[in-house]
């Protein structure tokens, strides 16, 4: 491995993140060599992916889609190795030769190999926001003790990560509130009582970005804004009093940070994940990323919603749950997040409707009262016990 380059693993590598990430790296062939690939069962783009990149490891989750993959490297004279399984994730992410960890795989099944990552001091990219929401403080203390740099790539919160001052010990006495902003999603100014309604189609047109169906349906109820508010309180150290939400429909400015002395700095930026990918990957520089920049003589004109308009607070109702989750006994936020995990699946192969996510997302939390987690394996365990709750739950809204 080239020194002078940062050794790459991209966890989620098919994923939209994992695209964009592998975008971005072949514009900068001299900066990044990948070192291992990782996806569950796409296996002609991750066939695609190792031909062009040439990793030393690729990992397919799916045991079958490995040795699919496995035959096709052998016929295609190509020579990356084949590794399968979760236990895999955690070996590439950990491994010495790496430098940085892209960790983009969604939902709570990245939470090991992102806490393998910060065990093992790596610069480490945050797009699973999973990973804070499920393993809060545990991740934390991970990070801490590891010695690794997180940096996050949520547009959101990396429009917050460059709004705030240099230096994290003044944050607390600077910063009166964190302002991350939300496009309202497809659903905006939809009548409430049409949203039983909606279809998985719809619900995964967002009129701005480009995402997976999960994470589009997140952004469709709001729950993905829900998550970022816990996100948030964990990455910035602040209060849940002092984060708040509001409706930008462009989609133009990513998020604001608000000072004691009143003034706001705010990040603006084209809706494409490229951008805060790239800001992570040569923090603390900047180089390009292929987004087109902004021309300032044709935006659109920037409004912006607080909650109390147009009826939001009842067409988005997951939103709440955020604080209330934080309010709570710690470990209610992995609850939120395994419930919401099963509420999207189910809606996706209608097994229950739209309007049903909030009902499964609350009836599942109202259901567990969760120990406080001290390890990795209670977190399991406990996401494990919520699904099961939410899966009962879903079964009776079918």
């Amino acid at each position: 491995m080239n020194a002078l380059k940062q050794t790459l693993t991209v966890l989620g590598s098919t994923g939209s993140i994992g695209v964009n990430t592998l975008d971005v790296v072949a514009r900068h062939p001299d900066q990044f060599q990948v070192f291992a690939l990782t996806g569950a069962k796409q296996v002609d783009l991750m066939l695609s992916q190792c031909a062009k990149f040439r990793p030393e490891f690729a990992v397919m989750v799916n045991e079958d889609a490995a040795h699919a993959l496995r035959e096709r490297l052998i016929a295609e004279n190509l020579p990356t190795k084949v590794l399968s399984g979760t236990k895999a994730l955690d070996q590439v992410a950990s491994d010495e030769r790496v430098t940085t960890v892209m960790a983009a795989i969604v939902g709570a099944a990245g939470l090991s190999s992102c806490i393998s990552a910060a065990k093992a001091g790596k610069r480490l990219l945050l797009a699973n926001k999973e990973a804070l929401v499920v393993g809060g403080q545990l991740f934390l203390d991970a990070v801490k003790k590891g010695g690794a740099q997180l940096l996050p790539i949520d547009s959101e919160h990396s429009a917050v990560f460059q709004s705030l001052p240099h230096d994290p010990s003044t944050w607390e006495s600077s910063v009166d509130k964190i302002i991350l902003t939300a496009s309202g999603g497809p659903f905006r100014l939809r009548d409430t009582h049409s949203l039983r309604e909606v279809t998985p189609e719809e619900a995964c047109a967002h009129p701005n970005w480009v995402m997976g169906r999960k994470i589009s349906v997140d952004s469709a109820t709001m729950m993905n804004k829900a998550l970022e508010v816990i996100e948030a309180k964990y990455l910035f150290g602040m209060s849940p009093k002092r984060i708040e939400v509001v409706i930008h429909p462009q989609s133009i400015v990513h998020s604001m940070v608000q000072f004691v002395d009143g003034s706001v700095v705010a990040q603006l930026g084209t809706p494409d994940m490229r951008v805060p990918i790239t800001y992570g990957l040569s923090w603390p520089q900047r180089m390009a990323s292929g987004a087109d920049n902004l021309n300032f003589r044709n935006l659109p004109a920037m409004t912006f919603e607080s909650f109390d308009d147009h009826g939001h607070h009842e067409r988005f109702p997951g939103l709440k749950l955020a604080w209330r989750a934080l309010e709570a006994t710690s470990g209610s936020t992995t609850v939120l997040n395994a419930a919401n995990e099963v509420a999207v699946a189910a809606f996706l192969d209608q097994q229950i409707r739209f309007d049903q996510i909030h009902h499964l997302n609350e009836a599942t939390m109202a259901s567990l009262i969760p120990s406080v987690p001290v390890d990795l394996e209670d977190l399991l365990e406990l996401d494990q016990r919520s699904r099961s709750v939410a899966q009962q739950i879903a079964l009776k809204l079918s």
